[in-house]
């Protein structure tokens, strides 16, 4: 974690409004903005905050410096704090600076490489109306980000500061703008000849060889190229300040032959001498760049031409506007000249006309400035890797690829997806595409942000990165990505979270891949297998169509491919992965019709129907049974009805109600319904999980679970279940209140092991959990 001030160079310049609406600007980008706190002020919306903090700082009328104060906090590739994290962040910088009462706007930005927070804190007190300035404020930011890395477990930087102030400056525009400095030029090409100069004529002669000349400014030296850019000659080297030279080669000597005209402050001429000279070109790359930094001049040259036509154009019509403005109020005067009257009327008349001269003359200017603001935004200057990154944004493989070869390009970590080879991409379309990536913005590191619903997918062209929130939409869309990037093969790199998602996702959209993972492969084949042969169960006629089909991801693309989109929506996380999955929640988002006789038509729905209408098994030596799919779940000639009040409740036999519960059944439901609870809160499709509140009556059996060799039932109340039986799709089943968590005995978890998930059972006031239907054996 990275905290610095960020000053204005000019008081002008230092404006709280633009600050903030700067910081607050989305900019067209779904990935840029983040959350927006506001803090200490008692207006409700930000226009009004604004109006607060301004009016705060125009009660002070005697500070002559900068009132606001720029905060940037920034943090390494990957990591992702919490809001709650961000906000005690915030709270412990202005805290450990002496703004803990100021008025304060942050806005966190996730648009680049490093998630970073914005800060702007009003310097002057909201009470005791005094402007507030932290001394040497960097030094108290090193020591509050080495304790803020260690108390919340951030990667840790470099907080003691190495360089000069003007390193900081030449090493912060190599980095933003991409174009190379002249320290390191110079440190680059000839600093070594400079330290090795035995005299002050050879020290010329390398500057000279090189562009150069050395000059006193002041109390010391300065290096100037022929462009008129200029470095202090102890920011190259502590061995070429004034005093450490005249040390060694004794009385400074002005060199004999010079790049100008022999002025000493003037910037030297241009010479037209042969040899190395710096240029303000691009930061050397792993990559050719000459014919885009060709282009890239040709075009601002362009630009500033056309800004400068623009400019002059909209001079001319002012001045025009100017002239016929001026022309109208001399006639005006005359005509009042003329006109009869005399005393106070003509002198009412002449100040009526002076004052719509300034008017118009005013909305004149107004329009200009206007105008001319419009034409400098247009054809703004852009810089090196400004430019790249438009030419990225525009589909330039080139430009992204000079991008990604900058010095400070990183590769992604955290949630990721890889080749599980190379990394080089195989162009193969995914069978069964999912949602549309939307390309969002590119950073100036060369790294695509991809829209998917509340997630963001970053690609930097060696990996996959889902970034923020974790939902099934951005992993499917990052499988679909890495799918026709790297091919069938892929690399799962996070957290057991992610991981699990993946493999979830990747069954049900049914995408031809293999994790290069054995474990992850293995889960995914499990769980495969067992969603096949629930579907066979549930749809008997298909799986009898699929029989002597070969496996393998080729021939799932086979038969899963003309139903990607159908079987290829949402579906919540009620299992673990590997686990089987109820066929209700296994649904699709989408209504699926199936194939012709595959579901009865409307009119013949939740009816009862002859046996030449259903779908029934021949025995070769017995007669025909139906089969269990075509038999509805709430027919009463499946099972007689339990008569529970015929039936002694006996404790401890069965379920258990709350208050009956062992402290080691409590224990283990808590600790069940708390890991539930926090994948939820993750974003996990899972419904709300609770303890068995003591109701009774017919509810729904949803699975068991063993958790410290204790049992656990799942049952869903009646009325939710109900709805996600009668609609048959995910999207009810999430629609569920609650899942309830009931502690059962060995001999209960065997009975109700037997019983499929979805079936109707009944719970007495005493816990006992009892099967309402089916046959028994």
């Amino acid at each position: 974690m990275i905290a610095k001030h960020v000053p204005m160079r000019t008081l002008a310049r230092s404006n709280f409004a633009e600050l903030v609406s700067y910081l607050t600007d989305a900019q067209d980008k779904t990935e840029r903005l983040g959350d927006i706190r506001v803090t200490n002020c008692a207006a409700a919306t930000l226009p009004a905050v604004i109006g607060e903090v301004l009016a705060t700082q125009r009660q002070n009328t005697r500070a002559a410096g900068d009132k606001t104060f720029h905060l940037l906090v920034s943090f390494r590739p990957g990591e992702a704090p919490e809001a709650a994290t961000l906000q005690a962040i915030e709270a412990r910088l202005a805290a450990g600076l002496g703004f803990a009462e100021h008025q304060r706007v942050s806005a966190v930005h996730h648009d680049t490489d490093n998630v970073h927070l914005h800060i702007a804190i009003n310097k002057i007190h909201p009470e005791r109306r005094t402007l507030h300035e932290p001394f040497q404020s960097y030094r108290t930011l090193a020591d509050l980000c080495t304790t803020l890395e260690r108390e919340y477990g951030l990667q840790t930087d470099n907080h003691v500061s190495r360089r000069s102030v003007a390193e900081g400056r030449a090493a912060d525009m190599e980095r933003h703008a991409g174009v190379e400095s002249l320290l390191g030029w110079v440190r680059r090409v000839c600093l070594e000849d400079l330290l090795g100069a035995h005299s002050w004529a050879q020290l010329h002669q390398v500057l000279s060889d090189n562009g150069l000349v050395l000059r006193p400014r002041g109390n010391g030296l300065i290096v100037e190229s022929r462009d008129g850019t200029r470095v202090k000659a102890s920011t190259l080297a502590r061995e070429l300040s004034k005093p450490a030279l005249e040390a060694r080669l004794g009385p400074f000597e002005a060199p004999t032959e010079v790049l100008a005209d022999g002025a000493s402050d003037g910037p030297p001429s241009p010479s037209p001498a042969v040899g190395p000279h710096y240029s303000k070109a691009p930061v050397r790359l792993r990559i050719d760049t000459t014919a885009l930094h060709v282009r890239y001049q040709a075009e601002q040259q362009r630009s500033s031409a056309q800004r400068s036509e623009a400019l002059a154009s909209a001079r001319r019509r002012k001045l025009r506007a100017v002239d016929d403005a001026r022309r109208a109020n001399r006639l005006w005067r005359a005509t009042i000249r003329v006109a009869d009257g005399k005393g106070i009327d003509k002198r009412l008349l002449y100040a009526q006309a002076s004052r719509a001269l300034r008017e118009r003359l005013a909305q004149i200017h107004t329009a200009y400035a206007r105008e001319r603001a419009v034409l400098y935004d247009g054809f703004r200057r852009r810089t090196w890797a400004d430019w790249l990154k438009h030419e990225a944004l525009q589909g330039n493989a080139e430009a992204l690829a000079a991008l990604r070869a900058r010095e400070a390009a990183q590769g992604l970590t955290g949630n990721t997806l890889a080749g599980a080879g190379t990394g080089a991409g195989a162009n193969v379309d995914p069978l069964g595409p999912g949602p549309d990536p939307v390309q969002d913005t590119v950073t100036k590191k060369g790294t695509i942000l991809f829209r998917a619903g509340s997630s963001a997918v970053r690609d930097d062209g060696d990996r996959l990165q889902v970034s923020r929130t974790l939902t099934r939409e951005g992993v499917k869309v990052a499988l679909g990505l890495a799918m026709a990037r790297y091919g069938g093969e892929i690399t799962v790199c996070g957290t057991p979270e992610f991981k699990a998602l993946v493999i979830r996702v990747a069954v049900d959209a049914r995408f031809p891949l293999t994790f290069a993972d054995p474990a992850l492969e293995g889960r995914r084949q499990r769980l495969f297998t067992q969603e096949t042969a629930h579907e066979s169960t549930e749809h008997p006629e298909r799986g009898r169509a699929d029989r002597g089909r070969p496996r393998g991801a080729g021939a799932r693309a086979n038969r899963y491919g003309s139903r990607s989109d159908e079987r290829s929506g949402d579906r919540p996380d009620e299992n673990r992965a590997g686990a089987g999955v109820d066929a209700h929640a296994r649904a699709a988002g989408k209504p699926h019709p199936g194939r012709a006789g595959g579901v009865p038509p409307p009119a013949s729905r939740h009816r009862l129907r002859g046996l030449s209408e259903l779908g029934v098994v021949r025995f070769a030596g017995g007669g025909e049974v139906l089969l269990p799919g075509d038999v509805p779940h709430h027919l009463e000639q499946r099972g007689a009805a339990p008569d529970h009040p015929l039936r002694r409740g006996v404790a401890g036999a069965g379920g258990l109600r709350a208050g009956r519960m062992t402290p080691a059944q409590r224990a283990a439901a808590g600790r069940y319904i708390a890991e539930r609870e926090e994948k939820r809160q993750k974003g996990i499709d899972i419904p709300k999980h609770d303890l068995y509140d003591g109701r009774a009556g017919v509810i729904f059996f949803a699975g068991l679970r063993t958790v410290d060799g204790q049992s656990l039932a799942l049952l869903r109340p009646g009325d939710a279940a109900s709805s996600v039986r009668a609609s048959g799709n995910a999207g009810a089943e999430r629609g569920a209140d609650v899942v309830l968590v009931l502690p059962v005995d060995a001999a209960t978890a065997r009975r109700l092991s037997r019983v499929p998930r979805g079936d109707a059972v009944s719970v007495s006031p005493h816990g006992t959990i009892q099967r309402t239907g089916g046959h028994s054996r």
